[in-house]
């Protein structure tokens, strides 16, 4: 899988802090389940979610989800690997983005055990990504998989963003409560420790 960035590059030019970083590289290697979200195009959702996924341990299986796929490119049997998902799409303009029924089948094979997801969805909030997970038919149980969740904002116009930032990232429990770890505050354009 080819990563644009890395986490240090990301770091480096300022789009999440060091401590972000290290966040999600544990994340990646203790096989969390993950979700990237953002309310614009061209955030840098899948180019986070590329740089953590190459923390993963070697020899780590990512299962490109496609609707082109046979069974959407799920393995029969769980191996320890990530579904990757590039985008929970109300549209699925591209056939690696999904919505409905395919979106349940990734929820019903991460219940069963032995996978991790990877996924993206526009969002502007940790709730309305959530809903819009919701909105596919997934119960809270299965949602409630999700381990971590990273909040990327894009400034200034959509199309050529200034700069895209880590504003926040939560670690989830299984009944979806959410711990505020880290985030970026906008007045002061500091990164924050919370915890």
């Amino acid at each position: 899988m080819a990563v644009e960035l890395t986490l240090t590059q990301l770091v480096r030019n300022g789009t999440m802090s060091p401590e972000m970083a290290d966040t999600l590289m544990v994340a990646a290697r203790s096989r969390s389940s993950l979700l990237f979200f953002a309310g614009p195009r061209l955030a840098g959702k899948t180019t986070t979610l590329r740089a953590t996924l190459a923390y993963v341990p070697e020899g780590t299986p990512v299962h490109e989800v496609s609707a082109d796929e046979p069974d959407l490119g799920i393995p029969a049997q769980p191996d320890g690997g990530y579904l990757l998902v590039h985008e929970f799409a109300e549209t699925p303009v591209f056939p690696t983005y999904i919505w409905g029924e395919p979106v349940r089948r990734v929820f019903d094979a991460l219940a069963t055990g032995g996978l991790s997801l990877a996924a993206a969805t526009h969002a502007d909030s940790l709730e309305e990504a959530f809903d819009k997970i919701a909105a596919n038919g997934v119960p809270d149980e299965q949602a409630g998989l999700i381990d971590y969740a990273v909040h990327i904002r894009s400034l200034g116009d959509w199309r050529e963003p200034t700069r895209r930032v880590v504003a926040a990232l939560y670690q989830l429990r299984p009944d979806r409560e959410a711990r505020l770890l880290h985030r970026w505050d906008e007045a002061t354009n500091r990164f924050e420790v919370m915890t």
